[in-house]
């Protein structure tokens, strides 16, 4: 796997460097992001797709979704098409040619497809080519909103056009270059990747797991029900309004409200208590700033990022048994995930 030095989650312009330890509360952050890393080596860029695939209207998530096959959940795939390729191919979802292999099986994809990583495009076209397979076999490949779609929507709808924010004034376009936007990949994008994102859910309810992007509790702002909440997001997408969609930006771009030993397990009730389900599955929040295993210690001793990259072996369940972490770092030489549910006891 080829990684970027120096990966780590969203950051805020003039946050303390590193991560809170695991059981402090979680940070308030102000409203301007300071870099991540940045741009990799640009992948050979293709020609466009000759034909887009259709653009899928905004589903009906609110209910327990349809289908007899097993449920599978993939983490942040930040543009590593690669490793996104051998982690399905390894679940048994996809064939040798990345072709839909597994039947009535369901797929849910937690969001954050690009940025970071070298082939963020490619990402998406494999998803949305995964839908059409997915669903003409009676099974569903389906994908969730992430903080980092609404920033490349913003990115491409809007460039350097200024916002407010509470640090001062800053751009959709200065905020996705700080966190990993690849310009190849704003290169590679059309308008139905624009379409297809736009319209996607942001929660979903499948066997009692409560499916979101972000660890925090930001969509009680939208709605109390799933379909209100993924209503109210996509009509504020449609309006193509700047501040509207920075607003979107900011708020998913919080994270750790289930981390805390304390507060944690209450912030995951209330979402489960208004939205259903019995466990939230999330993505976002890399697991090994989760677990506090994200090799800062090695770094203060005079090591190295790569040589202290942190084990991630699966999913973390955490905050009394409530929350699912999906993102296993694979920005920071961590795992892509893709898990079968319910897990294992």
């Amino acid at each position: 796997m080829t990684q970027g030095a120096g990966q780590g989650p969203d950051v805020w312009h003039g946050a303390q460097p590193g991560v809170p330890a695991p059981g402090a509360p979680a940070p308030q952050a102000p409203d301007v992001y300071s870099p991540t890393l940045p741009d990799l080596p640009m992948p050979t860029v293709p020609p466009p797709p000759p034909s887009p695939p259709p653009v899928p209207a905004p589903g009906d998530a609110g209910a327990a979704l349809d289908g007899t096959g097993p449920l599978y959940v993939v983490g942040d795939v930040h543009g590593y098409l690669d490793e996104l390729r051998s982690a399905l191919r390894e679940a048994g979802l996809t064939d040798e040619n990345d072709g839909w292999a597994a039947g009535t099986a369901r797929l849910w994809f937690l969001g954050d497809f690009t940025d970071r990583g070298p082939d963020g495009v490619g990402v998406l076209d494999l998803v949305m080519r995964l839908s059409a397979e997915a669903a003409a076999a009676g099974g569903y490949c389906k994908a969730l909103l992430g903080n980092h779609e609404l920033l490349l929507i913003g990115a491409s709808r809007f460039t350097d056009t200024p916002v407010d924010s509470a640090a001062g004034t800053a751009s959709f376009q200065a905020a996705w270059l700080l966190n990993g936007g690849q310009r190849s990949d704003m290169e590679r994008l059309r308008d139905h990747h624009i379409q297809w994102m736009s319209r996607l859910d942001s929660m979903a309810l499948a066997d009692g797991h409560l499916l979101l992007h972000s660890d925090t509790t930001a969509y009680l702002d939208y709605g109390s029900t799933i379909d209100d909440v993924n209503d109210s997001i996509w009509q504020a997408l449609q309006r193509n309004d700047v501040e509207v969609t920075w607003d979107l930006f900011r708020k998913f771009t919080k994270r750790f409200a289930f981390r805390d030993g304390e507060t944690g397990p209450l912030a995951v009730r209330e979402l489960l208590d208004t939205y259903g389900g019995k466990r939230v599955v999330h993505g976002h929040s890399p697991i090994p700033y989760l677990t506090g295993e994200n090799g800062a210690d090695a770094d203060a001793a005079g090591g190295s990022g790569a040589d202290a990259a942190p084990r991630v072996d699966g999913p973390h369940v955490y905050a009394d048994s409530l929350a699912i972490a999906m993102d296993g770092g694979v920005t920071m030489a961590g795992k892509l995930l893709v898990a079968r549910l319910p897990l294992p006891e």
